[in-house]
């Protein structure tokens, strides 16, 4: 249900259920998937739960539902999911949805239609489906799923509460984004963050700052720092790009002592080349100069003499 798609969109799952918290929907929801390839899948987990006489988000809770084996046999008379059968959505199909919508809920107090590929709605469809947007019967909600929503009328956009889907990450247990992610979060929300927001990015910068670095010393002064603190461009960010140092050249150590590495194994051949340029002793005093400098973070020491001052000490190396 929805919670399996917590951590892939923590940030439209945390709107979704927010609005089940306080119990309050829009009655037009707009998923822009942005080629995120679940987007009918997690549309049928919140219909779900809309559906849910308890809202209930995960199976653990209802432990054996009918009404959800119905739903996923698509045998629920309160879910409609309209998807083109050839080119377009057609208006007759807009045109029964409404007609089977007319009555009241036999099973409940709420209906849902999904319209799928809600881009492929030619003109006559898209019109019918304002009408019925323009003055929604109650009880009754709208997920409409599409790859490209600038393909629907405005007047349809205007009309529903847009949630931007965040597109996939493929990312394994053994990756190091998820390794990394485990290391340096305190708590779940930090670690959902992490993988789902900005780590990869923080992860990318981290590893081309010392791969520039180790070749070309001092001149990371000029060419890198101004970048990498746009990138880490507050104290906390700046403790964890300090906190990833450390981890990358503990793999460096890693990789020259034979081991296996335990966080960049995705980055193996910088961590190779790195390593090729220094030798145990070396990293070790990095390492000690990169956890010495940053202690320094928490008493707002200006971020630019800071950098400054790093690249200054590991060239002393």
């Amino acid at each position: 249900m929805l919670d399996d798609y917590k951590l892939e969109q923590p940030i439209v799952y945390k709107v979704l259920t927010n609005s089940l918290k306080i119990n309050k929907y829009s009655h037009a929801y707009l998923f822009e998937l942005n080629g995120y390839n679940k987007g009918l899948d997690f549309a049928l987990a919140f219909a779900k739960i809309l559906l849910c006489p308890n809202h209930y988000s995960n199976n653990l809770k209802c432990k054996d539902c009918n009404q959800c084996h119905n739903i996923d046999k698509n045998n629920y008379i309160e879910l409609k999911i309209i998807d083109s059968s050839g080119q377009w959505i057609k208006k007759e199909q807009l045109e029964e949805l409404q007609r089977d919508f007319s009555t009241k809920s036999i099973l409940g107090n709420k209906k849902v239609y999904i319209i799928n590929n809600a881009e492929k709605l030619n003109s006559s469809a898209s019109n019918s489906l304002l009408k019925f947007l323009e003055e929604p019967p109650e009880g009754i909600y709208a997920i409409l799923v599409t790859n490209n929503m600038y393909q629907l009328l405005n007047t349809i956009i205007s009309r529903c509460q847009v949630l931007s889907f965040k597109k996939n990450i493929i990312c394994n247990d053994d990756s190091s984004l998820k390794k990394i992610a485990k290391y340096i979060s305190s708590d779940e929300d930090t670690y959902d963050d992490f993988v789902n927001i900005n780590g990869v990015k923080y992860i990318d910068e981290i590893v081309e700052y010392i791969l520039f670095f180790e070749q070309h010393d001092y001149e990371s002064i000029i060419y890198k720092n101004k970048d990498f603190l746009q990138c880490f461009d507050d104290r906390k960010k700046l403790a964890l790009a300090f906190e990833l140092f450390v981890l990358y050249y503990k793999d460096v150590l890693n990789e020259i002592l034979g081991l296996k590495l335990q966080y960049f194994n995705d980055y193996s051949d910088s961590i190779n080349k790195v390593s090729e340029k220094n030798s145990l002793e070396s990293i070790s005093k990095k390492i000690k100069i990169i956890v010495d400098l940053s202690m320094n973070i928490k008493y707002n020491l200006n971020s630019n003499l800071l950098m400054d001052n790093l690249i200054i000490k590991l060239c002393g190396v």
